[in-house]
Protein backbone atom coordinates (compact mmCIF):
# COMPACT_ATOMS: atom_id res chain seq x y z
CA UNK A 1 0.00 0.00 0.00
CA UNK A 2 1.20 3.50 -0.12
CA UNK A 3 2.98 5.26 1.74
CA UNK A 4 -0.26 7.83 2.62
CA UNK A 5 -2.04 4.95 3.30
CA UNK A 6 0.44 3.82 6.23
CA UNK A 7 -0.19 7.64 7.87
CA UNK A 8 -3.90 6.69 7.96
CA UNK A 9 -5.79 6.21 11.56
CA UNK A 10 -6.07 2.28 12.19
CA UNK A 11 -9.72 2.66 11.91
CA UNK A 12 -9.96 4.51 8.57
CA UNK A 13 -7.57 2.30 6.96
CA UNK A 14 -9.63 -0.64 6.29
CA UNK A 15 -12.29 1.97 4.57
CA UNK A 16 -9.32 3.37 2.58
CA UNK A 17 -8.16 0.48 1.71
CA UNK A 18 -11.96 -0.81 0.58
CA UNK A 19 -12.18 2.68 -1.25
CA UNK A 20 -9.55 1.86 -3.54
CA UNK A 21 -10.79 -1.56 -4.22
CA UNK A 22 -14.30 0.63 -5.08
CA UNK A 23 -12.28 2.97 -7.33
CA UNK A 24 -10.38 -0.03 -9.61
CA UNK A 25 -14.41 -1.61 -9.62
CA UNK A 26 -13.55 -4.57 -7.89
CA UNK A 27 -16.65 -4.37 -5.36
CA UNK A 28 -19.29 -1.67 -4.65
CA UNK A 29 -18.48 0.30 -1.43
CA UNK A 30 -21.13 0.90 1.03
CA UNK A 31 -23.03 -2.06 -0.41
CA UNK A 32 -26.32 -2.17 1.46
CA UNK A 33 -28.96 -4.93 1.48
CA UNK A 34 -32.23 -4.26 0.14
CA UNK A 35 -35.39 -4.84 1.96
CA UNK A 36 -35.86 -8.35 0.23
CA UNK A 37 -32.36 -9.44 0.17
CA UNK A 38 -32.69 -13.07 0.28
CA UNK A 39 -31.68 -15.07 3.76
CA UNK A 40 -27.96 -16.90 2.77
CA UNK A 41 -26.24 -18.85 5.51
CA UNK A 42 -22.43 -19.12 5.36
CA UNK A 43 -20.36 -22.02 6.43
CA UNK A 44 -16.51 -20.55 7.49
CA UNK A 45 -13.24 -22.71 7.95
CA UNK A 46 -10.34 -21.79 9.45
CA UNK A 47 -7.37 -24.20 10.91
CA UNK A 48 -6.44 -22.04 14.01
CA UNK A 49 -7.78 -21.11 17.21
CA UNK A 50 -10.21 -18.16 18.47
CA UNK A 51 -7.09 -15.82 19.75
CA UNK A 52 -5.30 -15.80 15.87
CA UNK A 53 -5.38 -13.40 13.03
CA UNK A 54 -7.86 -15.54 11.26
CA UNK A 55 -10.20 -16.00 13.56
CA UNK A 56 -10.39 -12.07 13.83
CA UNK A 57 -10.45 -11.96 10.11
CA UNK A 58 -13.60 -14.24 10.29
CA UNK A 59 -15.47 -12.54 13.00
CA UNK A 60 -15.16 -9.51 11.11
CA UNK A 61 -16.34 -10.42 8.05
CA UNK A 62 -19.19 -12.22 9.95
CA UNK A 63 -19.66 -9.12 11.61
CA UNK A 64 -19.82 -6.61 8.43
CA UNK A 65 -22.00 -9.33 7.03
CA UNK A 66 -24.43 -9.05 9.58
CA UNK A 67 -24.63 -5.45 9.71
CA UNK A 68 -24.75 -4.39 6.06
CA UNK A 69 -27.41 -7.57 5.37
CA UNK A 70 -29.67 -6.38 8.48
CA UNK A 71 -28.84 -9.62 9.42
CA UNK A 72 -30.06 -11.32 6.27
CA UNK A 73 -26.29 -12.84 5.53
CA UNK A 74 -25.16 -15.14 8.50
CA UNK A 75 -21.72 -16.62 8.92
CA UNK A 76 -20.78 -19.28 11.06
CA UNK A 77 -17.25 -20.36 11.91
CA UNK A 78 -15.62 -23.28 12.39
CA UNK A 79 -12.12 -23.06 14.02
CA UNK A 80 -9.82 -25.22 15.26
CA UNK A 81 -9.23 -27.51 11.50
CA UNK A 82 -12.95 -28.71 12.56
CA UNK A 83 -14.23 -29.40 9.52
CA UNK A 84 -9.90 -30.33 8.09
CA UNK A 85 -6.83 -29.56 7.50
CA UNK A 86 -5.89 -26.21 5.21
CA UNK A 87 -6.00 -28.67 1.86
CA UNK A 88 -8.38 -30.69 3.04
CA UNK A 89 -10.44 -27.77 3.10
CA UNK A 90 -10.03 -25.98 -0.27
CA UNK A 91 -10.75 -29.73 -1.35
CA UNK A 92 -13.93 -29.37 -0.57
CA UNK A 93 -14.76 -25.90 -1.67
CA UNK A 94 -13.68 -27.18 -4.78
CA UNK A 95 -16.97 -29.99 -4.84
CA UNK A 96 -18.93 -27.33 -3.00
CA UNK A 97 -19.20 -28.84 0.81
CA UNK A 98 -16.99 -25.98 2.40
CA UNK A 99 -18.52 -22.74 1.82
CA UNK A 100 -15.15 -20.96 2.39
CA UNK A 101 -12.02 -20.32 4.71
CA UNK A 102 -9.65 -17.87 5.66
CA UNK A 103 -6.37 -20.35 4.10
CA UNK A 104 -3.11 -19.64 4.35
CA UNK A 105 -0.84 -18.74 1.27
CA UNK A 106 0.84 -21.94 1.14
CA UNK A 107 -1.49 -24.58 0.71
CA UNK A 108 -3.66 -22.41 -1.67
CA UNK A 109 -0.03 -22.43 -4.03
CA UNK A 110 -0.57 -25.68 -4.23
CA UNK A 111 -3.76 -25.62 -6.27
CA UNK A 112 -2.62 -22.64 -8.62
CA UNK A 113 1.44 -22.65 -9.05
CA UNK A 114 1.68 -18.71 -9.18
CA UNK A 115 0.45 -18.10 -5.98
CA UNK A 116 4.33 -19.57 -4.80
CA UNK A 117 5.99 -16.41 -6.39
CA UNK A 118 4.30 -14.88 -3.01
CA UNK A 119 6.53 -17.51 -1.16
CA UNK A 120 9.53 -16.13 -2.17
CA UNK A 121 11.88 -15.86 0.47
CA UNK A 122 12.69 -11.70 1.18
CA UNK A 123 10.86 -10.32 -1.71
CA UNK A 124 9.23 -8.11 -0.02
CA UNK A 125 11.00 -5.78 2.12
CA UNK A 126 8.62 -4.56 4.32
CA UNK A 127 4.44 -5.06 4.57
CA UNK A 128 3.50 -1.95 2.77
CA UNK A 129 5.39 -3.11 -0.03
CA UNK A 130 3.75 -6.55 -0.25
CA UNK A 131 -0.09 -4.54 0.73
CA UNK A 132 1.34 -2.79 -2.53
CA UNK A 133 1.71 -5.32 -5.14
CA UNK A 134 -1.32 -7.99 -2.85
CA UNK A 135 -4.19 -5.07 -3.17
CA UNK A 136 -3.12 -4.38 -6.70
CA UNK A 137 -3.61 -5.50 -10.54
CA UNK A 138 -0.79 -8.37 -9.88
CA UNK A 139 -2.91 -9.58 -7.21
CA UNK A 140 -6.00 -9.26 -8.41
CA UNK A 141 -4.70 -10.98 -11.65
CA UNK A 142 -3.79 -14.05 -9.54
CA UNK A 143 -6.48 -14.30 -7.14
CA UNK A 144 -8.53 -14.63 -10.81
CA UNK A 145 -6.68 -18.01 -11.54
CA UNK A 146 -8.61 -19.42 -8.60
CA UNK A 147 -11.62 -19.68 -10.78
CA UNK A 148 -9.75 -22.54 -12.89
CA UNK A 149 -9.73 -24.72 -10.13
CA UNK A 150 -13.25 -23.99 -9.21
CA UNK A 151 -12.01 -21.72 -6.54
CA UNK A 152 -12.93 -17.75 -5.60
CA UNK A 153 -10.29 -15.40 -4.18
CA UNK A 154 -12.10 -12.84 -2.76
CA UNK A 155 -9.00 -11.02 -0.86
CA UNK A 156 -5.49 -11.33 0.47
CA UNK A 157 -5.75 -11.53 4.04
CA UNK A 158 -2.71 -12.00 6.29
CA UNK A 159 -0.51 -14.38 7.72
CA UNK A 160 2.21 -12.24 8.32
CA UNK A 161 6.12 -11.55 8.25
CA UNK A 162 7.19 -15.41 9.50
CA UNK A 163 10.52 -16.12 11.56
CA UNK A 164 11.94 -19.06 12.99
CA UNK A 165 11.48 -20.95 16.72
CA UNK A 166 13.39 -23.66 17.86
CA UNK A 167 14.04 -25.78 21.00
CA UNK A 168 17.68 -26.28 20.18
CA UNK A 169 19.71 -23.42 19.65
CA UNK A 170 19.82 -19.53 19.27
CA UNK A 171 20.06 -19.02 15.33
CA UNK A 172 21.41 -15.60 14.19
CA UNK A 173 23.05 -17.05 10.54
CA UNK A 174 22.36 -19.70 8.30
CA UNK A 175 24.43 -22.19 9.87
CA UNK A 176 22.92 -22.29 12.88
CA UNK A 177 20.03 -23.80 10.62
CA UNK A 178 22.39 -26.89 10.13
CA UNK A 179 20.69 -30.28 11.01
CA UNK A 180 17.60 -28.40 12.64
CA UNK A 181 14.49 -30.26 12.05
CA UNK A 182 12.18 -27.80 11.42
CA UNK A 183 8.80 -27.73 10.42
CA UNK A 184 7.53 -25.97 7.09
CA UNK A 185 4.49 -25.43 4.99
CA UNK A 186 3.29 -28.08 2.51
CA UNK A 187 4.64 -25.80 -0.13
CA UNK A 188 7.71 -27.01 -2.34
CA UNK A 189 9.16 -22.95 -2.37
CA UNK A 190 9.32 -23.18 1.67
CA UNK A 191 11.18 -27.22 1.57
CA UNK A 192 13.40 -26.00 -0.93
CA UNK A 193 14.30 -22.30 1.09
CA UNK A 194 15.00 -23.85 4.22
CA UNK A 195 16.65 -26.98 2.96
CA UNK A 196 18.97 -24.43 0.97
CA UNK A 197 19.94 -22.87 4.39
CA UNK A 198 20.92 -26.32 5.71
CA UNK A 199 17.53 -27.14 7.95
CA UNK A 200 16.17 -30.96 7.83
CA UNK A 201 13.04 -29.21 6.36
CA UNK A 202 9.70 -31.25 7.36
CA UNK A 203 6.56 -30.72 5.67
CA UNK A 204 3.70 -30.58 7.78
CA UNK A 205 -0.34 -29.44 8.09
CA UNK A 206 -0.21 -27.11 11.07
CA UNK A 207 -2.81 -29.66 12.53
CA UNK A 208 0.09 -31.84 13.14
CA UNK A 209 2.72 -29.59 13.88
CA UNK A 210 1.77 -28.51 17.37
CA UNK A 211 1.67 -32.68 18.77
CA UNK A 212 5.26 -33.13 16.92
CA UNK A 213 6.67 -30.07 18.70
CA UNK A 214 5.60 -31.55 22.13
CA UNK A 215 6.76 -34.81 21.55
CA UNK A 216 10.53 -33.28 20.53
CA UNK A 217 9.82 -35.46 16.85
CA UNK A 218 10.59 -31.61 15.43
CA UNK A 219 12.70 -28.93 16.16
CA UNK A 220 11.15 -26.00 15.52
CA UNK A 221 8.92 -24.63 13.14
CA UNK A 222 8.56 -20.93 11.41
CA UNK A 223 5.51 -18.69 11.75
CA UNK A 224 4.90 -14.91 12.14
CA UNK A 225 4.55 -13.52 15.30
CA UNK A 226 1.16 -13.62 15.78
CA UNK A 227 0.71 -17.58 15.28
CA UNK A 228 3.75 -17.98 17.84
CA UNK A 229 1.94 -15.92 20.08
CA UNK A 230 -1.73 -17.42 19.96
CA UNK A 231 -0.68 -20.88 20.23
CA UNK A 232 1.70 -20.47 23.16
CA UNK A 233 4.88 -21.67 21.44
CA UNK A 234 7.21 -20.39 23.93
CA UNK A 235 5.60 -23.92 25.73
CA UNK A 236 8.13 -25.65 23.44
CA UNK A 237 10.46 -23.42 21.96
CA UNK A 238 13.14 -21.82 24.03
CA UNK A 239 14.53 -19.27 20.92
CA UNK A 240 13.17 -17.17 18.06
CA UNK A 241 15.22 -15.39 15.64
CA UNK A 242 13.07 -12.46 13.62
CA UNK A 243 14.75 -13.37 10.13
CA UNK A 244 11.05 -12.14 8.26
CA UNK A 245 12.35 -14.16 5.55
CA UNK A 246 8.62 -14.79 3.93
CA UNK A 247 6.22 -12.68 3.74
CA UNK A 248 3.09 -14.80 3.82
CA UNK A 249 0.00 -14.12 2.78
CA UNK A 250 -3.27 -15.42 3.85
CA UNK A 251 -6.74 -15.13 1.15
CA UNK A 252 -10.50 -15.15 2.03
CA UNK A 253 -11.31 -18.28 -0.79
CA UNK A 254 -14.80 -19.32 -1.13
CA UNK A 255 -16.38 -22.07 -3.37
CA UNK A 256 -17.33 -21.27 -6.82
CA UNK A 257 -20.35 -22.89 -6.67
CA UNK A 258 -21.37 -21.96 -3.93
CA UNK A 259 -20.05 -17.87 -5.21
CA UNK A 260 -22.04 -18.71 -8.22
CA UNK A 261 -25.30 -19.73 -6.50
CA UNK A 262 -25.08 -16.12 -4.52
CA UNK A 263 -27.42 -13.62 -6.13
CA UNK A 264 -25.41 -10.44 -7.12
CA UNK A 265 -26.41 -8.49 -3.92
CA UNK A 266 -25.40 -11.07 -1.59
CA UNK A 267 -22.18 -11.28 -3.91
CA UNK A 268 -21.46 -7.54 -3.43
CA UNK A 269 -21.43 -7.80 -0.01
CA UNK A 270 -19.35 -10.78 0.94
CA UNK A 271 -16.68 -9.48 -1.66
CA UNK A 272 -16.93 -6.32 0.40
CA UNK A 273 -16.86 -7.83 3.62
CA UNK A 274 -13.47 -9.96 2.76
CA UNK A 275 -11.32 -6.73 1.86
CA UNK A 276 -12.57 -4.81 4.99
CA UNK A 277 -12.46 -7.42 7.33
CA UNK A 278 -8.80 -8.67 5.36
CA UNK A 279 -7.61 -4.69 6.04
CA UNK A 280 -8.74 -4.98 9.42
CA UNK A 281 -6.30 -7.99 10.90
CA UNK A 282 -4.03 -6.26 8.78
CA UNK A 283 -4.57 -3.56 11.52
CA UNK A 284 -4.98 -5.59 14.09
CA UNK A 285 -1.37 -7.53 13.22
CA UNK A 286 0.88 -4.34 13.55
CA UNK A 287 -1.03 -3.21 16.77
CA UNK A 288 -0.08 -6.21 18.73
CA UNK A 289 3.26 -7.30 17.60
CA UNK A 290 5.29 -5.35 19.70
CA UNK A 291 2.91 -6.12 22.52
CA UNK A 292 3.03 -10.08 21.87
CA UNK A 293 6.72 -9.91 21.52
CA UNK A 294 6.83 -8.70 25.06
CA UNK A 295 4.61 -11.56 25.98
CA UNK A 296 6.95 -14.06 24.91
CA UNK A 297 9.98 -13.06 25.90
CA UNK A 298 8.19 -12.66 29.19
CA UNK A 299 7.20 -16.46 28.94
CA UNK A 300 11.17 -17.44 28.86
CA UNK A 301 11.60 -17.16 25.11
CA UNK A 302 15.20 -15.81 24.15
CA UNK A 303 14.45 -13.23 21.18
CA UNK A 304 17.50 -12.78 18.42
CA UNK A 305 16.33 -9.76 17.08
CA UNK A 306 19.25 -8.63 14.88
CA UNK A 307 20.48 -12.19 12.77
CA UNK A 308 22.32 -11.50 9.40
CA UNK A 309 20.21 -10.98 7.57
CA UNK A 310 22.32 -9.85 4.77
CA UNK A 311 24.37 -13.80 5.12
CA UNK A 312 20.31 -15.26 4.44
CA UNK A 313 19.61 -13.26 1.67
CA UNK A 314 22.66 -14.32 -0.01
CA UNK A 315 22.06 -17.90 1.29
CA UNK A 316 18.77 -18.43 -1.06
CA UNK A 317 20.26 -16.90 -3.88
CA UNK A 318 20.11 -20.77 -5.26
CA UNK A 319 15.92 -20.70 -4.66
CA UNK A 320 15.42 -17.77 -6.79
CA UNK A 321 17.60 -19.55 -9.71
CA UNK A 322 15.65 -22.57 -9.11
CA UNK A 323 11.96 -20.65 -8.89
CA UNK A 324 12.32 -17.71 -10.34
CA UNK A 325 11.54 -18.34 -14.26
CA UNK A 326 8.55 -20.57 -13.14
CA UNK A 327 5.82 -17.55 -12.33
CA UNK A 328 5.72 -16.37 -15.94
CA UNK A 329 6.48 -12.69 -15.92
CA UNK A 330 4.90 -12.02 -12.15
CA UNK A 331 8.45 -12.24 -10.43
CA UNK A 332 10.11 -9.24 -12.87
CA UNK A 333 7.06 -7.10 -12.38
CA UNK A 334 6.68 -7.90 -8.91
CA UNK A 335 10.30 -6.63 -8.49
CA UNK A 336 9.22 -3.79 -10.73
CA UNK A 337 6.98 -2.47 -9.07
CA UNK A 338 8.87 -2.22 -5.48
CA UNK A 339 11.63 -0.52 -7.16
Amino acid sequence: MNSRLSLLEPRSRARHLALAFATAGLLGLGTAASADTPQTSLRLAHVVNSDDTYHIAATRFQEILAERSDGAVSVEIFPNASLGDERTLLEGMQIGTVDMGVITNGPVANFVDEFSVFELPFLFPDAESAYQVLDGEIGQEILDKLEGVNLKGLAFAERGFRNITNSRNPISEPSDLDGLRLRVIENEVYVDTFRTLGANAVPMAWTETLTALQQGTIDGQENPINAIYAFNLAETQDYLTMTRHIYAPALFVMSLPKWNALPDEVQALVQEAAVEASAYAREQNAATEAEQLQALADAGMQIVDSPDLDAFRSAVAPVYERYGDQFGDYLPRIQQALE
